[in-house]
């Protein structure tokens, strides 16, 4: 670290939270796939120089259920599980009746976040449990489907600069016509006795429908600017007819996901204060997104960064069996996989409607991205290229929603265990590496200066891991 950085760690104070999996076998059963293990909540609180470590495990249905019977019996994203070959047959029916419909796992290992002063472990599905931050006790779950029609939701929401937190979700069964939901959660939603919990103040901005009813896109992140909401509908799909049959197929849930290669992205804008959707058809060939990386608008046009793939092989790559190869091994299986590729989309607001048709309307003057007016009315957006090979992207978030310079993230090579933090400077597209032998890092958290005049003036905070590399999402930060 430089002078400067150094100075800035000795002056932090605050607790970062982490959420990840931390517990990969229960009795003589092991699960198969690294998104699959049990959350483990981590802290790590700075204090004059120090930094205090502490951690415990989620104390969620899923984890006091696998516990007690010295087994895994909650099926996760990964790992299908079966009844007990001890119960008797009419206990073994009722099994397969009962998951037709999947009540999802309660395992939320992907991420912290907040709704209004109330803290969650959360993965992707519609259970959330709460934690104390400072002691990482669980204090109670909590189910989406109580308080709003979703069955899915994201783990990464956004925060406005007042608090207001904006989230998706996907609502499938049970609930109507199919749709996904974009809603908030205003900063000032919780019970001053802390008794309810701060979903009861939800608010729905709007519904969108599937593009294909039996097949919603899957999204793990989504966009957002001063006055868009940005969400991607890819071809990276979940097919629901084997979502409800997986259990009698003894397949797992990752499974139920497929990529259409011949499909295209849709992108749907947002107004996130009227709830109004923009009319435009947005459109981009197919790719697979997972993160991304900022959004901002500029000169009546939305910009927009994320990182994409050709394909879906990423989860494939998380396996278990795949992740235990060496090194040599690994590389040599997982070569051919698409590389994550940092890609800049514009959309132009106003569509001038007299012009001819295949005419580039994107007037910004320091991107390659194209967004062309075909025949139809509808809008055909190319990517600029701004890096390859960087995943778990982060930014210094007061610049969130807003036109920024830099953003940061693990430097992907073709191996398991991540080594490298990269800073990426947009404008130039030149980068800068942090590596330290033995070291595997997650990825970078950036902390401001209180007095920072520049974008990148602060510190970079990441966990070091010597000799296990373990994956978490975007952290909490409480300062």
């Amino acid at each position: 670290k430089s002078t400067r950085n150094w100075i800035h760690s000795l002056l932090l104070y605050g607790t970062l939270l982490r959420n990840g999996p931390g517990l990969f076998s229960v009795g003589n059963t092991s699960y198969k796939h690294w998104f699959d293990g049990m959350a483990l909540i981590h802290s790590f609180t700075f204090k004059d120089g120090d930094v205090f470590y502490r951690s415990k495990f989620l104390n969620s249905e899923t984890y006091k259920k696998n516990i007690a019977a010295n087994r895994i019996i909650v099926s996760e994203f990964g790992t299908m599980v079966h009844p007990d070959p001890c119960k008797n047959i009419f206990s073994k029916a009722f099994s397969y009746f009962m998951n037709a419909i999947p009540d999802f796992t309660d395992n939320n290992l992907i991420n912290i976040i907040r709704y209004g002063e109330d803290y969650y472990a959360s993965s992707e599905v519609n259970y959330i449990n709460q934690i104390d931050p400072l002691t990482l006790e669980t204090l109670g779950r909590t189910n989406y489907r109580n308080h709003i029609a979703i069955n899915l939701a994201t783990a990464h929401p956004h925060y406005d600069e007042e608090g207001t937190t904006y989230n998706m979700g996907t609502a499938i069964m049970n609930f109507g016509r199919p749709k996904y939901v974009i809603f908030k959660v205003p900063a000032n939603a919780t019970d001053k006795e802390k008794k309810k919990p701060a979903l009861r103040k939800v608010e729905l901005i709007c519904s969108i429908p599937f593009h294909s009813t039996l097949y919603p896109s899957y999204f793990h992140s989504f966009g957002m600017t001063e006055n868009y909401i940005i969400f991607v509908e890819q071809a990276f799909k979940l097919d629901i007819l084997k979502l409800a049959t997986a259990y009698f197929r003894d397949v797992n849930w990752g499974s139920c996901l497929k990529f259409d290669k011949d499909d295209i992205t849709l992108i749907h804008l947002v107004n996130r204060k009227t709830g109004e959707t923009v009319s435009t058809k947005y459109y981009a060939d197919a790719f697979v997104v997972f993160h991304h990386i900022n959004a901002y608008e500029e000169d009546d046009h939305v910009v927009f960064d994320l990182i994409t793939y050709q394909d879906s092989n990423l989860y494939d790559m998380f396996y278990i069996h795949n992740m235990k190869q060496d090194v040599d091994k690994f590389i040599e299986t997982n070569n051919e996989f698409s590389r994550p590729t940092c890609q800049r989309f514009v959309l132009p607001l106003n569509i001038d409607k007299e012009a001819p048709p295949d005419t580039n309307l994107v007037k910004l003057q320091d991107t390659t991205a194209t967004a062309v007016l075909k025949q139809e009315g509808s809008i055909y957006c190319t990517p600029d290229t701004i890096f390859e090979g960087l995943e778990l992207p982060g930014i210094n978030y007061k610049f969130n929603s807003k036109k920024y310079r830099y953003f940061y993230g693990t430097r992907v090579d073709w191996s398991p265990y991540p080594s490298k933090i990269a800073k990426v400077d947009i404008a130039t597209r030149i980068h800068q590496v942090w590596i330290e032998e033995e070291c595997y890092p997650s990825e970078p958290v950036f902390v401001a200066s209180p007095d920072a005049v520049e974008e990148d003036e602060g510190d970079i905070s990441q966990r070091r891991v010597h000799c296990t590399y373990v994956l978490h999402h975007p952290p909490t930060i409480i300062l």
